[in-house]
């Protein structure tokens, strides 16, 4: 398919690479054109505006920070996009906004998706990524090549906005993971153990988690750089929390994530790797 892309930050370049690598022709649109020469040297091409990219693609797809960048690409998209075009959001983002802009594509005759995605900074770069998708079955299975290109476990949750709220309950549960990872490290340290023996220990384990295979090692290594960052979780949480307040459901878990993560923000830590919540129960 021709593609557009829209947003080649941290996972959104690796799953630029894999489009190309799976036989697709893209066409990237970033902020700073300078950040994407690798990908041009891999056969990509260069776009001036969302709407440039999106002349003649089979497909638009957006991987971007916020709901409020999400909502500026799909005008450009939907200003330039022929009838027919796949347009498909995979940033994590408000699911009312995506039922919204679902609305404004059908109308011009495209055919949107919100598609969320799971899995870090690797699972984008090995093409292992989980998606959660909302929208029209028969869009779907016209996605689907693309997905496939990107992910592995790959779900279609409903109609427009369920692959957000997917997607917000992925990031519910890792919340609470990653309060877990940071306590379980803070406690076996300020008792001196060996960080790296309870880290085995504790991975073999039933207490073994996401959160303790992949980020605890890195945080043993001081590697803080960001798989994915403190500021977009921050955003994901508060996500979860608007959800929330309209049903009338409290969830204390996440409440408490919130508030640490908000810390770990004003620590001056967001743009650090999730995985910096633990550095804030260290210095603690």
């Amino acid at each position: 398919m021709k593609i557009a892309f829209v947003g080649t930050g941290v996972m959104g370049k690796s799953m630029v690479i894999n489009l190309l690598k799976a036989g697709h022709t893209v066409m990237v649109y970033t902020r700073t054109k300078a950040k994407a020469e690798d990908l041009f040297a891999l056969g990509a091409t260069w776009a001036d505006s969302p709407a440039a990219a999106v002349r003649g693609a089979d497909a638009a797809i957006s991987m971007v920070g916020y709901p409020n960048d999400v909502a500026e690409v799909w005008q450009g998209f939907l200003s330039a996009a022929r009838p027919g075009c796949l347009v498909i959001d995979m940033t994590t983002s408000s699911p009312a906004l995506a039922r919204q802009l679902a609305a404004a594509a059908t109308a011009k005759g495209c055919h949107p998706l919100d598609a969320p995605v799971s899995g870090g900074d690797r699972g984008a770069r090995e093409g292992t990524m989980t998606i959660m998708v909302g929208g029209e079955a028969a869009a779907f299975e016209q996605a689907r090549p693309l997905f496939e290109a990107m992910g592995k476990t790959i779900s279609l949750q409903g109609g427009p906005g369920a692959g957000q709220l997917c997607k917000l309950a992925n990031q519910i549960a890792i919340a609470s993971g990653m309060v877990a990872m940071a306590e379980a490290l803070a406690f076996a340290r300020a008792n001196q153990l060996d960080l790296e023996a309870v880290l085995k220990a504790l991975s073999g384990g039933g207490a073994s988690s996401w959160a303790l295979l992949n980020l605890a090692p890195r945080v043993l290594k001081g590697d803080f750089a960001p798989g994915f960052y403190v500021k977009h979780f921050v955003k994901d949480i508060g996500l979860s929390l608007e959800v929330c307040r309209e049903l009338k459901l409290s969830l204390p878990g996440l409440e408490l994530a919130a508030k640490l993560y908000a810390d770990v923000e004003a620590a001056g830590d967001g743009d650090c790797g999730t995985q910096a919540l633990a550095r804030l129960y260290f210095s603690r």
